[in-house]
C-alpha cells in the first residue's frame, strides 16, 4: 500500500511463445526468466499482492516455487497471439475483486528481467505522488526518429518527421524516449474505462538503458546475463 492506495501487481506470462518456446521459464543466470521479475516485485514496499497470470501450468508452477501467487489459470481466449495486452490485466483485476479491492494495478512483464525494485517502487511513487492515472517506464531511444526516412520504390527518401532543416548533430535534436515494457502503473477504474495504457494522460518514468533490455530471442538472454554480471547481480 502507498498513500492509502491498495496496489495489485501482475506478471503476465503466456505459455505459447512461438519465437522461443518456453521463454518465460528459460534459465537466465541461474533463475528462470520470470523469477527475476517475481524476486524484485516481492521486495517492493508498496505492492500489496503479487500474482502471475498464465494459461500454462508449467509457468504457474515455477511462479509458485519462487513466491508468487497463482489464484487462477488464465482463460484460453485471453492467451491468443492477437489478445490485446490490456485484456489479461483487466481480467486479473476483475477476478480479484475489481476496483473495490484494489486501487492501482502494476503490470510487470517477465521479459524485462533487469528492472529492479527501485524502478518498480520509483514508478509507483512518482505516479501516485503526482496523482496521475497512468505512468509507464521509458528509456532514451537508441536511434532518433528525426534521422529516419521512408523510402519510395524509386529510392527517394522522405523524412519520417518533417523538419525546417536537417540537423546533423544529435544534441541539436529533441530528446526522444520509448516505452521499455518494464513497469506499467494504472488506476484500476481508469484502465477499465480507457482499456489502454497509452492515452493523452499517460506519463513517463525514465529508466536507464542498462536496465531496459527486453528479452525476445536467444541473443537477448546473452546480453541480459552479461548486464546482470556487470551489475553484480549474479
Amino acid at each position: 500500500m502507498y498513500k492509502g492506495k491498495r496496489i495489485l501487481a501482475t506478471i503476465n506470462a503466456r505459455g505459447g511463445s512461438k519465437g522461443l518456446p518456453g521463454k518465460n521459464i528459460r534459465d537466465l543466470g541461474g533463475l528462470p526468466l520470470i523469477a527475476w521479475s517475481i524476486r524484485e516485485a516481492r521486495r517492493s514496499a508498496y505492492i500489496d499482492r503479487l500474482i502471475v497470470s498464465s494459461d500454462d501450468e508449467g509457468i504457474l508452477a515455477v511462479a509458485r516455487s519462487h513466491g508468487a501467487q497463482t489464484p487462477f489459470v488464465r482463460p484460453p481466449e485471453l492467451a491468443r497471439d492477437d489478445t490485446p495486452g490490456v485484456d489479461p490485466v483487466l481480467h486479473a483485476v476483475d477476478a480479484l475483486g475489481g476496483p473495490q479491492a484494489y486501487d492501482y494495478i502494476v503490470l510487470l512483464q517477465p521479459t524485462s528481467p533487469l528492472r529492479t525494485v527501485e524502478d518498480i517502487d520509483g514508478c509507483i511513487a512518482a505516479c501516485l505522488d503526482a496523482g496521475h492515472s497512468c505512468m509507464l517506464s521509458v528509456t532514451e531511444a537508441d536511434e532518433s526518429p528525426y534521422y529516419m526516412f521512408s523510402m519510395e520504390q524509386n529510392g527517394l527518401l522522405s523524412p519520417v518527421i518533417a523538419q525546417e532543416r536537417f540537423h546533423t548533430r544529435r544534441q541539436d535534436l529533441p530528446r526522444v524516449v520509448v516505452p521499455n515494457g518494464a513497469v506499467y502503473v494504472a488506476d484500476c477504474a481508469w484502465l477499465a474505462r480507457t482499456r489502454s495504457y497509452l492515452t493523452p494522460e499517460t506519463r513517463g518514468y525514465e529508466m536507464p538503458r542498462e536496465r531496459s533490455q527486453d528479452v525476445d530471442g536467444l541473443l537477448d538472454f546473452d546480453i541480459c546475463e552479461l548486464l546482470l554480471r556487470k551489475a553484480g547481480r549474479i
